[in-house]
């Protein structure tokens, strides 16, 4: 038996990077799951791989969240698990003065507004099924140190914020909600000096999609987490002790 034998979850960001590891980890835990992505080809090979559904979803559509959701519960049955992985990508080059309007919009639509929406609907969903669900969304070390890409710090401030308001109004009905806040995770939307980083990181390393697959999954289940709730673990190798980005 898996530590979430029986539960049914919904993972955004599904078919790279950190999403693509959490949904292989809630796989190899006994979860069934819908995976969701901008990236049907490589969402769908993950999810024939996985013995899961897939989801296309664009995100950065304002309606799509909602969508997203009612397709996710058509095809479950019901949601005792949201993970909210999802993120445009993102370079290092977009400081204050550079990032556009419209990566602005597309960055705070897709991770803050569409995590509203999905944990809004999910956390309803649990209340009127009396499920004791979990939420875990992906945020940033960039949530508390500017570090340039103010739509990415915003996005992942909010995030926080908002992990901690879904987390006091559904905990009387048993329902968890938290967050991991991953270091230097090579990959997906990350883009920096990796060689430069490492000097920074007191464990000596990058980490991996494993290495916060694992922290979800600890987080998700009760067995090691059931009095834990409106937190953010920083998964980092210690990363957080330094602002990496020059001012």
């Amino acid at each position: 038996m898996g530590l979430l034998e029986g539960d049914t979850a919904l993972v955004t960001g599904a078919a790279s990077g950190i999403g693509r590891g959490i949904a292989k980890a809630l796989a190899a835990e006994g979860v069934r799951l819908v995976l969701s992505d901008i990236a049907e080809q490589a969402g769908a090979a993950l999810s024939r791989e996985l013995n899961a559904a897939f989801i296309a979803a664009d995100l950065a559509d304002p309606a799509a969240a909602r969508r997203l959701f009612e397709a996710a519960v058509k095809t479950l049955g019901s949601i005792s698990i949201l993970v909210h992985s999802a993120s445009p990508r993102r370079y290092e080059s977009d400081a204050a003065l550079a990032v556009t309007e419209a990566q602005w919009d597309s960055m705070i639509t897709v991770g803050l507004r569409a995590g509203f929406v999905l944990g809004q609907a999910v956390g309803a969903h649990m209340k009127a099924h009396r499920i004791k669900g979990r939420m875990l969304f992906i945020t940033s070390l960039h949530a508390y140190t500017p570090r340039n890409l103010p739509h990415y710090s915003a996005t992942k401030a909010g995030q926080t914020m908002l992990v901690k308001e879904l987390a006091r109004a559904l905990g009387a009905d048993g329902i968890r909600v938290n967050a991991i806040a991953p270091g230097a995770i090579p990959g997906g939307g990350f883009d920096a000096d990796i060689n430069s980083l490492t000097k920074m990181i007191p464990l000596g390393r990058t980490g991996t999609p494993e290495d916060i697959a694992d922290m979800a999954v600890a987080l998700l289940c009760d067995r090691f987490s059931r009095y834990v709730t409106g937190t953010t673990v920083a998964v980092d190798g210690g990363l957080a002790l330094y602002n990496w980005i020059p001012m």
